[in-house]
């Protein structure tokens, strides 16, 4: 069986084709799925540029999607060929968050989807959106659930709330289409005027290159009639807070999912005590949040925006192109 494993020391030239033991058939509880795509994510570069240490040898991506070929005993939610979708926390099956790290989270604490079979329980998967293909399916299991959890499940959007999105990336474009699914109003920032545009194309309402106006806080928050804000996606970290906590409303919901702009910072601890804002760190989310997004697809006309696609031997490819920052949207990878 091809697979694409990371070899120590870490690195993008260190990601190598490798033939392994096919996992064979499904025991009790468990399902046997054909991989057929992947999607690229900040925290799988993570993992294959070394910021994010794990063993010798691991096979990468968070994401994995394809058609289940057999089912084990007692399996009764699963029948060959359905498509089915992998779950970033396949432990974490409904309620409160329990899991602080990424011990059990395919790529990283333990091997991924970078490969053409797996075998495992059946709750580590759910089904796939109708008509989805397996990149477009992927895209939901880290990006898509991150959105869908920081806007539906912890934000409570509804249709009229106002929403701030941060860049172009895989988890902001998620979160522009869903919030329009909702009913709601958009503000987007890039430095991109070109990328400004494709977001408009979405649906966006109003649009904020951050290069060109560093004080995006308060030009959003002008657009609100000074009013601020509902919900701000938070992906950038220390860099942008202090401007997210500017343009968010009095008693608004800031979700912090990113650092991309670096893991420690500043909080401007005055200011977002004067807005009596909630600002919740959360990572992905559960299986149940899953299936709700699913169900939240399914006939609802959204399809995934993905960028380009790499054959999973190119798969070093697909991350210079992320690293690039020239992408909107996902980045696919199939087989």
């Amino acid at each position: 069986m091809k697979v694409i494993a990371l070899r120590s020391p870490a690195g993008l030239d260190r990601l190598v084709r490798e033939d392994r033991p096919d996992p064979g058939e499904p025991g009790p509880g468990e399902i046997r799925v054909a991989l057929h795509g992947s999607s690229l994510n900040f925290h799988d570069l993570g993992v294959v540029t070394g910021r994010m240490p794990t063993e010798d040898g691991r096979i990468p991506l968070a994401d994995g999607a394809g058609v289940v070929e057999s089912v084990g005993a007692g399996v009764t939610e699963f029948a060959s060929g359905d498509r089915v979708v992998s779950c970033f926390f396949p432990d974490w099956q409904d309620g409160a968050p329990t899991i602080g790290d990424f011990s059990r989270t395919p790529g990283d604490g333990m091997d991924g989807f970078a490969q053409e079979h797996v075998v495992l329980p059946a709750t580590a998967f759910t089904r796939a959106p109708a008509g989805y293909d397996a990149v477009e399916a992927a895209a939901i299991t880290t990006a898509g659930l991150t959105a869908w959890r920081a806007l539906v499940g912890d934000g409570k959007l509804k249709a009229g709330d106002t929403v701030l999105l941060l860049g172009t990336g895989g988890v902001s474009i998620w979160a522009l289409q869903i919030a329009k699914l909702m009913g709601a109003t958009v503000a987007i920032t890039s430095s991109s005027g070109e990328k400004l545009e494709r977001a408009r194309d979405l649906g966006a309402d109003f649009l904020v290159n951050y290069r060109e106006q560093q004080d995006w806080g308060r030009i959003v928050r002008d657009w609100t009639g000074g009013r601020g804000v509902d919900h701000v996606v938070e992906v950038g970290g220390p860099g942008t807070l202090g401007q997210s906590i500017e343009a968010v409303r009095v008693g608004g919901h800031i979700s912090l999912i990113g650092v991309l702009t670096g893991g420690v910072g500043e909080v401007p601890t005055a200011a977002l005590m004067a807005r009596q804002a909630r600002l919740q760190g959360l990572i992905v989310g559960s299986r149940r949040e899953q299936q709700d997004f699913v169900r939240a697809l399914d006939g609802s006309g959204i399809r995934p925006i993905v960028d380009r696609r790499f054959p999973l031997d190119q798969l070093a490819d697909a991350f210079r192109f992320e690293m690039s920052g020239r992408h909107f949207g996902k980045i696919g990878v199939e087989w």
